[in-house]
């Protein structure tokens, strides 16, 4: 492992040193007028091929930074209206100063060409059109085929990896993150381009301050006033009668803005999620979170397969949500946003499995679920976002009225006995969040002040009937007919900070001190289930977990044309209660730690970054790691802590490092990634697993360690010669970890690698292609009392390919395929649609009719080794179905 380290290190430093040569000065004109915008290019003697670029400033003035081997580079310059100049120059550092020659060119004809990237400073901009087929209709569309750049379904955008931090339209911050809407359905039409603002920091006084590794994403429409928007109405045959509406009328001008969303359908689609927050901002914005439920009960889950979601869903969802910008001040520097959102949703799902325990158990397990969600969640926010200063209030409420039903049959492998069970689940949740931030100049000094509030509230009751189905050692259910769990959690949680930045020369000094508290109560019951060996107290909890952790830390950050540096160096005085009057336990941890955390990142030769990064944190549980009456979570599990066992401590170490080239020049973009992590805990898990398979979990007091080792590559280029964006991808990851499994010990090491390859082409008028694929493969080991090894390996593919034979009519192909190995099992996955469309161009509406799953394929095999068990899964799929849908735009 150390030599591993040593040298992906080596490579790494020395990249960063190999032959770095600066060449700076100034490009003048005959009088010695300084020429702005003009292109300085370096590139190796006879190759055509650009190692490094820069562009003059007002002054003239430029600046680049080049790696190559070979004794002598090209200098070339390049200015509107003056003879290009070249030169060769030593490979090495020096000033030169140019003078060009006015040239005066007659222009017979004026053709306007934009190109298709371009680049200046730390913004790429991508010509939409460059990049689009005659399939494609919205943004996320045609995003897909810019290289560096990945989009999933729910519209969330990757560049490079990884997540961007902001998504801009004209400018303007509408979705607060939750982007997913208007990426799905802004008409590919209404926009001019789109910009990738690398290392952006959102809060403009911090800017030049405070860097950010993080990009964001800005929608350039071609209007300053866009009235648009997407629409679909579908209706389709199959089991039952299926649904598909999709209205998404948007609003982009100068002073507000506005999307208003309604999506239903029960054909398998997942538009729920489009509202998640996706990018998150940064610290100085304040605290921005998806509020979510604290699920500790659940009803028995069938399982999902490793499918797109269309495959198997079986959903009734209607999907509501309103987000609104506007400016509140003359000088348009206040904004008020108001969203809002509201899902209802129904899902039924149905699985089949056996499993065999490496502790010798084994069963037949087959699961129906119905699972409705009822969602609301409001939010107001108020933001001043200007150079003289920063104010930002977030308030949330979010309501969830939401309950899970489960029927089961579990068979007990060895004595053939069936268990039948009905499980209820209600689960209603109220959630409040409150965030604030200042920034207010002083001086010559910044002020900051943060504060975040929530309070949370869930009620969770989970019934099992008949009693008997509840077959766990040394409990025996009562003669009612029904095992119920009972539990209440409220949450409150309180951070506030204060600090003060010092910026001098490129370096911010940025000291804090703050208050981190929160508390959490639970009250639970198990009632109708006896056994002999402990009081009946020992079905119910009444806990208080209290943290409160005031702190002190320094902030450095630096920034530079080449370097930018930030890091954090808190002390935590970590003070931790646990407080169970039922049992007359009161335990406690005080304990001062110190968890820096640092990033850097060096630019060179214009078009490559390096960056290492690490840090050190330490967790010490929440209140689900410190009850000591018995919990039944699911109805196939009963938990509990060990009375005697302390306050979990866990402390973790990470260290990273990544090297990524994006040249916009040739439309060449890769990245190579790093990541080693330990973590050590004082508490292991001891699952019993009986012979039906139901588990007891405890935990013993023993110091154990998970390491993780991770790699990462990705290169992806556009040709466009061939109109073809192409990308590899490769990632291999080993985790080794302590466990224990029906009181036995034993490590587990766990090894698994993937490789990917994505590409698109729309070289021909007549047809464009959609390819992705990957194979991966896992090896599982553990030794010691439990010894066992298995490798798994998997293919997964989507083709789509469509025709154009005719103007105006489109036919399309999709095919899914996933094939899974794992021992002497093998399963093949295949699944394929058909389509065909007619596009009214003068209306700009399409006629769609899509027949999907033609195999009429109803159930999915899986074989999957896991850590404790192996197991073979059949999930039902959803049947073949046709379905017509009308698309068009609203403007």
């Amino acid at each position: 492992m150390k030599r591993k380290i040593s040298l992906f290190l080596m490579l790494f430093f020395t990249v960063l040193t190999l032959a770095q040569k600066t060449v700076s000065g100034k490009i003048t004109d005959e009088d010695g007028v300084a020429i702005p915008s003009a292109s300085v290019t370096i590139e190796e003697p006879g190759k055509d091929a650009i190692l490094a670029y820069g562009i003059t400033n007002s002054k003239g003035e430029y600046k680049v930074t080049f790696t190559s081997a070979e004794p002598n580079v090209d200098l070339k310059v390049k200015a509107f209206n003056q003879k290009p100049l070249t030169k060769q120059i030593s490979n090495s550092d020096q000033a030169l100063t140019f003078k060009m020659q006015s040239e005066a060119t007659e222009i017979k004809e004026v053709q306007l060409k934009t190109k298709m990237i371009t680049a200046r400073g730390d913004t790429i901009a991508y010509d939409l059109k460059a990049f689009d087929s005659k399939g494609d209709r919205t943004l996320a569309d045609v995003m897909r085929k810019i290289p560096g750049i990945e989009v999933n379904k729910d519209g969330s955008i990757l560049y490079q990896g990884n997540a961007i931090n902001k998504f801009y339209v004209n400018g303007k911050d509408l979705m607060e993150g939750g982007y997913g809407t208007i990426n799905n359905s802004l008409p590919k039409d209404a926009v001019q381009k789109v910009e990738v603002l690398e290392n952006h920091q959102p809060v403009k006084i911090l800017q030049d301050k405070v860097p950010s590794e993080q990009a964001a994403i800005n929608i350039k429409l071609k209007n300053s006033v866009t009235m648009t928007g997407r629409g679909e109405v579908g209706t389709g045959f199959g089991e039952p009668w299926l649904w598909n509406v999709k209205l998404t009328p948007m609003f982009f001008g100068q002073k507000s803005q506005w999307v208003v969303n309604y999506k239903t359908n029960n054909m398998g689609e997942q538009v729920e999620n489009e509202g998640n927050i996706l990018a998150f901002g940064n610290r100085f914005e304040g605290r921005r979170i998806n509020a979510s439920q604290n699920d500790w009960l659940n009803v028995e889950n069938a399982s999902t397969p490793n499918l797109p979601v269309k495959r198997y869903l079986m959903n009734n969802v209607h999907y509501l949500s309103a987000n609104y910008l506007t400016n509140i001040d003359k000088k348009k520097e206040w904004e008020l946003k108001a969203n809002a959102n509201y899902t209802n949703n129904a899902v039924e799902r149905e699985s089949y499995s056996q499993t065999d325990y490496f502790g010798g158990s084994s069963n037949y397990t087959n699961i129906f679920n119905n699972f409705y969600t009822d969602k609301a969640k409001g939010e107001l926010i108020f933001t001043k976002n200007a150079k003289k200063g920063f104010f930002k209030n977030t308030t949330s409420f979010s309501q969830y009225w939401n309950a899970d039903r489960g029927i089961v049959d579990r068979t007990d492998v060895k004595d053939g006995k069936l268990r039948h069970a009905d499980e209820a689940l209600e689960s209603p949740t109220t959630s409040f969040q409150n965030s604030l931030s200042t920034i207010i100049p002083w001086k010559e000094k910044m002020v900051n002040v943060l504060s975040f509030l929530s309070y949370q509230t869930d009620k969770q009751n989970l019934e099992i009937s008949p009693a008997s189905y509840l077959d766990v050692p040394g409990f025996t259910p009562s003669s009612s007919n029904f095992v119920r769990q009972n539990l209440r959690l409220k949450s409150f949680e309180a951070n506030h900070s204060a600090n003060i930045g010092f910026s001098k020369k490129g370096w911010t000094f940025t000291p804090e001190v703050g208050f981190n508290f929160k508390t959490t109560d639970l009250v639970s019951d198990l009632s109708n289930i006896t056994t002999t060996d402990v009081l009946p107290s020992a079905y119910s909890n009444d806990l208080k977990y209290t943290t409160a952790t005031p702190y002190g830390s320094l902030g450095v950050n630096y920034k530079s044309e080449s370097w930018m540096l930030y890091a954090n160096f808190p002390v935590n005085s970590n003070n931790i209660k646990a407080e169970d009057p039922m049992r007359s336990v009161s335990k406690t941890v005080n304990k001062v730690t110190f968890e820096p955390n640092v990033f850097a990142q060096y630019s060179f030769a214009s078009f490559w970054k390096a960056s290492v990064n690490a840090n050190i944190n330490n967790n010490f549980g929440e209140i689900n790691t410190a009850y000591s009456g018995f919990l039944m979570t699911s109805p196939s599990s009963i938990n509990a802590m060990d009375i005697n066992n302390p306050i979990p401590q866990n402390n973790n170490k990470s260290a990273g490092t990544r090297i990524e080239y994006r040249n916009p020049l040739n439309n060449l973009f890769f990245n190579i990634n790093y990541r080693f992590s330990d973590a050590k805990r004082n508490l292991i898990s001891n699952p019993t697993i009986n012979g039906p398979g139901y588990t007891i979990m405890k935990y013993i007091e023993q110091d154990n360690h998970v390491l993780n080792n991770g790699y990462t590559a990705e290169v992806g280029k556009y040709f466009p010669k061939f109109k073809t964006n192409a990308s590899l991808s490769y990632s291999n990851n080993t985790t080794k970890s302590d466990a224990f499994l029906n009181n036995a010990s034993y490590t587990n090491n766990n090894n698994s690698q993937s490789y990917g390859i994505k590409f698109n082409n729309t070289y021909f008028s007549w047809m464009s292609v959609d390819y992705n694929a990957s194979i991966s493969r896992t090896k599982q080991k553990s030794t010691g009392n439990i010894n066992s090894s298995a490798i798994r390996t998997g293919f997964t593919h989507n083709l789509g390919v469509f025709f154009y034979p005719v103007e105006d009519h489109t036919i399309g192909f999709n095919w899914d395929q996933v094939n899974t190995n794992a021992a002497d099992q093998k399963y093949r996955n295949g699944f394929y649609d058909v389509s065909y469309q007619f596009t009214w161009a003068k209306k700009k509406i399409d006629f769609e009719l899509k027949w999907m799953n033609i195999a009429n394929k109803k159930v999915f095999e899986t074989y999957d080794i896991n850590t404790t068990n192996i197991t073979y899964t059949r999930y039902q799929l959803r049947p073949s179905q046709v379905m017509f849908t009308v698309k068009f735009n609203f403007k």
